[in-house]
């Protein structure tokens, strides 16, 4: 059962609107952190009624709605909150969420995964799969994720090679540095 139902939501956000008291005063008054409030104020500014409603089932964003978001934060000096607001999306925390993933490991963060545990399968069934159509049902996700792989994996083989290729120039370099040197050293004495 969710902590606060819609008639009390409702409730505060009225109080508020007549002018009975500020997000600080309604939130001592009743107990709810100020954030909440102030989060319900906003929302039904933005949404109405719906705002203040909880939602029975999650949502699934897509990858390229999640992309647009993060892409927007990203671009403009707007807060969670507001983008929240703006996208109709009740908890800003998930925006923090996908902007900080994004971050850290770049726009396949927000690729969906398959969720739960694999299926274990008998070596038989295995081994028919093997021989059947399993190379013809590859999806177009998992084609992208390698090809994306690949490109990781030529950009590293490239950047080590080039760098092998600068260490053998300055081993050479090197080299007839220490042969010149002895040189001038056998022709000075």
């Amino acid at each position: 059962m969710a902590k606060y139902s819609f008639q009390f939501k409702k409730k505060i956000v009225e109080e508020y609107f007549s002018g009975k008291g500020g997000f600080e005063f309604i939130a001592k008054k009743y107990s709810i952190p100020y954030s909440a409030i102030r989060n319900w104020v906003h929302g039904y500014e933005r949404n109405g009624d719906s705002a203040l409603l909880r939602s029975r089932k999650n949502k699934n964003y897509s990858f390229e709605y999640k992309l647009s978001v993060v892409e927007f934060y990203l671009s403009n000096e707007v807060s969670y909150q507001d983008l929240a607001c703006q996208e109709n999306i009740n908890n800003p925390s998930l925006i923090t969420k996908w902007v900080n993933d994004f971050k850290i490991a770049g726009p396949d963060a927000l690729r969906p995964r398959k969720k739960g545990r694999k299926k274990k399968m008998d070596v038989s069934k295995q081994s028919k799969m093997k021989n059947s159509s399993e190379d013809n049902n590859i999806s177009a996700e998992r084609v992208k994720q390698l090809e994306d792989e690949l490109l990781k994996l030529r950009i590293e083989n490239a950047y080590l090679k080039e760098l092998r290729r600068l260490r053998l120039e300055e081993e050479a370099f090197l080299k007839k540095q220490r042969e010149l040197s002895t040189v001038s050293e056998e022709n000075s004495n």
